[in-house]
């Protein structure tokens, strides 16, 4: 400009900037929900979820039905069609049994046969699939729910003890493929998680003693006063005696609630992981026993192999780590598989760090409730500590 204030046609303008660069949030709100008998009429939570009102078409839903949970109740698809004939609520479909356990993230004809439905029903981004079963059941349904149409609505309705404390509770979906755990996901935030007690009663022993596993992990990293609850306890919640396994359900479920919605990570963009303490060989496990040991049971020796582990490098005193093995094995859990010995399971090492990307980071303890990321793991250690849990 020149001192008159005009323009002075002599200098070159800057050149505009090819750099845009802006930040967003966005806000999720994470419904978690303990009932009993949540498909009897009488029970209003439903209604209070995802009831429907006449401002439009009425949203239709499809049900998805774990095997294993449906062997244990028949009746279950009819109670679900009863419900659903309830005019407040919306309109079912079509209820699909899907087959459970891993079969479910392994199978790629169950994520087919869920996005047939969703297709074939006009399941759209205002409608809903309602999902009842375990973990993997669950993760499986809730990729294809998050992948059709970007994203349809999804209601999870956890029917085993690691659903209701940990798997359910999570924002992840997660399918198998190439023999690693996992591999195929996203994340996306249900609707809701429902966790009803009466769909805990018909679990196997060995279905009801594994999801605890779970709750010591947690306790482990985060509470230690929860781990005393734990201990105390132990022999009653194997043998499932509900007043003593409700509270330490519960407790599971809100740590792993809030370690989601006000950890910082939710979306776990960060190298670390923490809620994975004892994963790296629980998930290496599963794959080279081809699922013979349940998620649960790998969890168990993945926890004890890490808190041996911990002990061996000076980080924590024997007798604590004596304590939670113990604890383990009170509420009827493994701590050790003969598949530890060897390098197959040294390899899930490298996997988990490829799973997370970056460094290796791995959860160790400082002492309960004091956990400590660490960026190697020596495999001569992991063998001692295997040696030492034998």
């Amino acid at each position: 400009m020149g001192r008159s204030g005009r323009h002075d046609a002599t200098m070159t303008p800057p050149p505009p900037s090819n750099d845009l660069h802006d930040a967003f949030s966005a806000d999720f709100e994470h419904e978690l929900r303990f009932t009993r008998s949540v498909l009897d009429p009488s029970n209003p939570l439903l209604r209070d979820l995802v009831g429907w009102s006449d401002r439009g078409p009425r949203p239709g839903l499809i049900a998805v039905v774990d095997s294993g949970l449906h062997a244990a109740n028949p009746g279950l698809p009819e109670a679900i069609e009863r419900r659903f004939d309830d005019p407040g609520l919306p309109e079912l479909r079509e209820t699909i049994i899907v087959p459970g356990g891993e079969t479910a993230k392994n199978d790629p004809a169950v994520v087919e046969t869920v996005l047939s439905a969703i297709d074939t029903h006009r399941i759209d981004r205002r409608s809903l699939v309602a999902v009842f079963g375990g973990g993997a059941v669950i993760d499986a349904v809730g990729f294809a729910a998050s992948t059709a149409h970007r994203g349809v609505r999804l209601v999870r309705f956890a029917s085993t003890v690691l659903a209701q404390l940990d798997a359910a509770i999570g924002v992840k979906n997660g399918i198998n493929r190439f023999g690693k755990k996992n591999f195929i996901g996203c994340f996306d935030v249900p609707v809701a998680v429902v966790c009803d007690e009466v769909m805990l009663e018909t679990l196997s022993d060995r279905d009801w003693r594994s999801g605890f596993s779970e709750a010591v992990k947690i306790a482990c990293l985060k509470d230690a006063d929860y781990l005393d609850l734990i201990e105390n306890n132990a022999d009653r919640i194997r043998e499932r005696d509900p007043d003593a396994s409700r509270p330490v359900i519960r407790r599971c479920a809100e740590l792993h609630l809030h370690h989601i919605t006000r950890g910082g990570d939710p979306f776990e963009r960060a190298e670390a992981r923490p809620l994975d303490f004892g994963h790296w060989s629980a998930h290496r496990l599963e794959s080279i026993t081809d699922f013979a040991v349940t998620h649960g049971e790998a969890v168990s020796i993945g926890i004890a192999l890490d808190t041996m582990y911990s002990h061996l490098v000076d980080r924590i005193e024997r007798a604590e780590a004596d304590r939670v093995i113990d604890v383990l094995k009170r509420l009827g859990l493994p701590v050790h598989h003969e598949a530890l010995h060897g390098e197959a399971i040294l390899a899930g090492i490298e996997e988990f760090r490829e799973h997370l990307g970056g460094r290796l980071t791995i959860t160790l303890l400082d002492g309960i409730g004091r956990p400590v990321d660490v960026h190697e793991i020596d495999p001569e250690v992991v063998t001692r500590a295997a040696d030492l849990l034998s």
